[in-house]
């Protein structure tokens, strides 16, 4: 099972962080911090693997990273996946990133963070490897691509406003005003005796 996928760059920033099972947030910054330091250490003729048991408090677990120009792909699984078989998983995710931003760098993952969890999510889901075909994974994403335009075209154009409606708006005040003056209202009695009280009604066309 894959525990966790980390992409960082050389600075040990993450650009791209996900966990399979459920860790506290200080521990996910530890292991990140840890992960970094391991890789960093290591010459790029060394192999590619190597144990990481005391990250994520067992014997079974190791990292198993690419470096590519400014960042790491690092997988951390357990015993039961094939070292060379992540190798692979993590070209074929690298190669679907450049195919799908057409030359990937560092500031896709940085601006397209939705694009690319999606694309890891063709090819990992719940820590269990879904798809390693290129093709494939490519295909689902502009699939997917392709319905969200749909939908935002459902909203339709834009609506024009006519010209002889154009400064309606800025206008409503003057023309309200003017049409409560214009309206017709039945002579109000100026006074209204009731028993022994005699009220006064003020004069509305003063204030007019």
């Amino acid at each position: 099972m894959i525990n966790a996928i980390l992409v960082f760059n050389n600075h040990g920033k993450p650009r791209l962080v996900r966990f399979y099972q459920h860790l506290a947030e200080e521990v996910q910054q530890q292991i990140i911090r840890e992960t970094f330091h391991l890789v960093l250490k290591r010459d790029d003729h060394i192999c590619n693997f190597l144990e990481c048991g005391s990250l994520f408090g067992g014997s079974d677990y190791k990292l198993i990273y690419r470096h590519y120009a400014t960042l790491y792909f690092v997988f951390c699984v357990d015993s039961s996946e094939s070292e060379l078989g992540i190798l692979d998983l993590i070209q074929v995710f690298v190669e679907t990133l450049d195919k799908c931003f057409e030359n990937v760098c560092e500031l896709d993952l940085i601006f397209h963070m939705d694009k690319v969890h999606h694309i890891l999510q063709e090819v990992v889901i719940g820590g269990m490897v879904l798809e390693t075909n290129m093709n494939e994974i490519v295909a689902q994403v502009e699939a997917q691509s392709k319905l969200e335009k749909a939908e935002q075209g459902i909203a339709g154009p834009a609506v024009t406003v006519p010209s002889r409606w154009q400064g309606g708006l800025s206008a409503a005040p003057s023309r309200a005003v003017s049409a409560v003056k214009n309206i017709n209202l039945p002579e109000i009695p100026r006074n209204i005796n009731i028993g022994d009280i005699n009220i006064k009604v003020p004069n509305l066309s003063q204030f007019m």
